[in-house]
């Protein structure tokens, strides 16, 4: 009877002017001015092409590592929160965002998943508890430890399985 008062509450935390940042705070660098745009970074399947690109070149240049060293999370909340927009969008059912606490208050999907970050949020289904993890397979991107061959394939993935 009294369990039910006991029950945590989703904290949302709606991440969709966070992925909107990858195309209105761009660097002064000619190849992000060029791409990095409201056009090619439409939240279609598509634009994630974009993404891998820029995440490849934040990767391998003496720039982008420098700044993925002094910002990792920034860039795992924008690129997680991006492809975790065009999944939501793409599987067209009752996932939100969340916090990442509050969705392992509140179910134990999140039971023995680490934290890819302090300020993690995940997309979740209330109705079918299922959690997405775009900003943990963003950081694992970053740090080349992703089980995907890029993040397209991660996307993919994740509409396949959810859709």
């Amino acid at each position: 009877m009294f369990g039910s008062l006991n029950k945590t509450k989703l904290i949302t935390n709606d991440l969709k002017g966070m992925a909107k940042l990858m195309y209105l705070d761009v660097s002064k660098d000619t190849w992000d001015q060029e791409n990095l745009t409201k056009r090619n970074l439409d939240f279609t399947i598509e634009s994630i092409r974009y993404i891998d690109v820029y995440t490849k070149r934040l990767m391998t240049t003496e720039m982008g590592k420098s700044l993925l060293d002094a910002h990792f999370d920034t860039f795992v909340i924008r690129t997680g929160a991006y492809i975790g927009e065009v999944i939501k969008r793409e599987i067209k059912k009752d996932y939100k965002w969340y916090e990442f606490d509050s969705v392992f208050q509140y179910s134990s999907i999140l039971d023995g998943v680490p934290r890819a970050i302090k300020e993690e949020s995940v997309l979740y289904s209330k109705k079918n508890d299922i959690a997405i993890l775009s900003l943990t397979e963003a950081a694992q991107c970053l740090t080349a430890k992703s089980s995907y061959p890029d993040l397209l394939s991660y996307v993919e993935e994740m509409i396949k399985q959810n859709s």
